[in-house]
């Protein structure tokens, strides 16, 4: 009997043009700049990366350098993430995913060979592998350390889980199953969602600032049940970008001392999650976290809530009460909005905290107590001590230890992580089974300003979970039906021809004033702006027609067309 044939190998993956990648790079010597796109970039020897890293090694420690080296490949990998989409929108999935391993090698980290990839964005489904040639990382690694027993590629790693999170809108992690700096011919790398993994604990402890123990990695000495619990244990609060990691550093720094601490950002970020934790990492742990937010409580209450009432004080106060500064006495108390507080309750608040006693409304004794104040605002304070609307020395009193924490729309990095988390937790309060989210969906969540932070992002992804059907992907028309406004009102145009919200960016180069995607558009026409888009495109080129074209996305056949036709109607 005949053997049967050999099953056919599959396909090479192959990687689409890099000419829309190379176009973007740009180098103005004359500056002392290169962008790509719209970020700046260094040129960097690697063997001054390689003592970079062994500097960070022998002062860290090996765990603290690689969590750093990890996060800062992350910052990286989210940000060629947008770009990669922006080009390759039109191009499908795989040509967008496939342009983090092009801009690798574009970077000059390593040659990149697809092995396989598995992509289904409304699934949430990825399951990548991929070999690196030549790594940049694992070569200096080599050269400090020589040839060990762990994978050394801590920042490529991170970049990888960076790209791929920012365009699945969910916490993808890599694993460097190979290594050169193992001894291996060349470095291996797979990738697959946090719950894919089943241990991925380890993991996401380096991609959080000091692994803060208790409070906001208390998933990193668990079991992992879920994506939300790895990452968030049972706190809300979690991210991988620098503002957020930077927040969580000061968080740590503090916990352990009796400072005054002062959460500075604006309404829904997550000022009282973090003060929660901060109590939890601190040696006051086991005593009370009281909260209370001054702008729920009227004015004429706000004394009693916080000092508490004798019997007899008042009509209706038929009993004694105690005030929120003794029901924290040993441990925390949290006073959220605290720049609303009127004068007078001002000055008792301040002569509180600087006798550490306090007197109930209606009483004549008083009561020591032993708090740790953390207080939030998102007012700027400094401005109403100028306005005479808040007291200076209050403000001092206050303001030992100031913590900013950033708007959601400057940590981006974090948004498919709470994307991912608040679905889950959605599908299971709801009984629903929501899979994920459109391309679609993805993009405007990570180009919307969200001006009400981490609060209005649990809403829209509740509302989208709501709406959308059954078993089905979240798509645009099911998270932003509530009046939101896309891009704060600017739009741009894409490759296609198409409208789209336009990203906030803070500092965005000259690759992004030279149309190389679009200009924002608010209140002109279509064709006004094809046109300005057009001469600019021109003009930065110098009349080179391939050059301009190249910067649009278009073929010169099809500028030249155009061109004609703008001409017609102008002349």
């Amino acid at each position: 009997m005949p053997l049967p044939p050999p099953a056919a190998a599959p396909a090479p993956l192959l990687y689409p043009d890099l000419s829309d990648l190379l176009a973007r790079v740009r180098f103005q010597p004359e500056e002392g700049r290169i962008w790509l796109d719209d970020q700046r970039m260094l040129l960097m020897h690697s063997s001054a990366f390689g003592v970079l890293r062994r500097e960070l090694i022998e002062s860290l420690g090996t765990d603290r350098a690689r969590g750093l080296l990890t996060r800062i490949g992350y910052n990286s990998g989210s940000h060629d993430a947008e770009l990669s989409r922006k080009l390759r929108d039109a191009g499908g999935a795989d040509a967008a995913v496939f342009g983090g391993p092009q801009l690798h090698m574009l970077e000059g980290t390593a040659r990149v060979e697809p092995v396989r990839m598995e992509i289904d964005e409304e699934r949430g489904h990825f399951d990548g592998e991929f070999i690196w040639h030549g790594s940049a990382e694992a070569e200096e690694h080599i050269r400090q350390y020589g040839i060990g027993r762990e994978p050394a590629c801590w920042q490529q790693i991170g970049y990888a889980a960076g790209f791929i999170s920012r365009f699945m809108g969910r916490p993808v992690l890599f694993r460097e199953v190979e290594c050169r700096a193992q001894g291996a011919p060349h470095c291996r790398i797979v990738g697959k969602p946090v719950e894919a993994w089943g241990d991925a604990s380890g993991d996401l402890a380096f991609l959080r600032a000091d692994a803060l123990t208790a409070g906001l990695a208390t998933a990193a000495a668990t079991p992992v049940g879920s994506a939300a619990q790895d990452l968030l244990g049972d706190a809300d609060v979690v991210g991988a970008s620098a503002g957020f990691n930077a927040a969580c550093h000061m968080v740590r720094r503090v916990a352990d001392t009796q400072a005054t601490v002062l959460f500075l950002g604006e309404s829904g970020v997550g000022k009282e999650v973090l003060a929660r934790s901060l109590h939890r990492v601190s040696k006051r742990a086991a005593g009370p976290f009281v909260a209370i937010n001054c702008a729920a409580i009227p004015e004429n209450l706000i004394e009693s809530e916080l000092f508490g009432v004798e019997r007899g004080a008042f009509t209706g106060a038929a009993t004694a009460r105690p005030g929120r500064f003794e029901r924290a006495d040993g441990g925390t108390l949290f006073l959220d909005e605290i720049g609303i507080l009127s004068w007078t309750a001002q000055g008792k608040l301040l002569r509180a905290l600087q006798e550490r006693e306090i007197e109930r409304v209606g009483g004549t004794r008083t009561h020591k107590v032993d708090v740790r104040l953390v207080a939030a605002t998102n007012l700027d304070l400094r401005e109403e001590v100028r306005a005479r609307r808040f007291r200076e020395d209050l403000f001092f009193r206050l303001n030992v230890f100031p913590i900013t924490v950033p708007p959601l729309r400057q940590r981006r990095e974090d948004i498919p992580i709470f994307m991912n988390h608040f679905l889950r937790k959605f599908n299971q309060r709801n009984g629903r089974s929501a899979t994920g989210f459109t391309a679609q969906a993805i993009d405007a969540m990570l180009s919307y300003s969200w001006p009400g932070n981490i609060r209005e992002l649990e809403n829209i992804v509740e509302r989208g979970m709501i709406l959308a059907p059954e078993g089905g992907a979240i798509d645009v028309v099911h998270l932003f039906s509530g009046g939101e406004q896309l891009g704060s009102g600017s739009l741009m145009l894409d490759r296609a021809g198409s409208l789209r919200a336009r990203a906030d960016h803070d500092d965005a180069g000259p690759a992004a004033e030279s149309a190389s995607v679009a200009e924002a558009v608010t209140g002109q026409s279509i064709e006004t702006v094809q046109a300005r888009m057009i001469e600019h495109a021109v003009a930065q080129a110098g009349g080179n027609l391939s050059a301009a074209a190249r910067a649009l996305g278009l073929t010169r056949p099809q500028l030249a067309y155009r061109l004609k036709q703008l001409r017609r109607r102008d002349g």
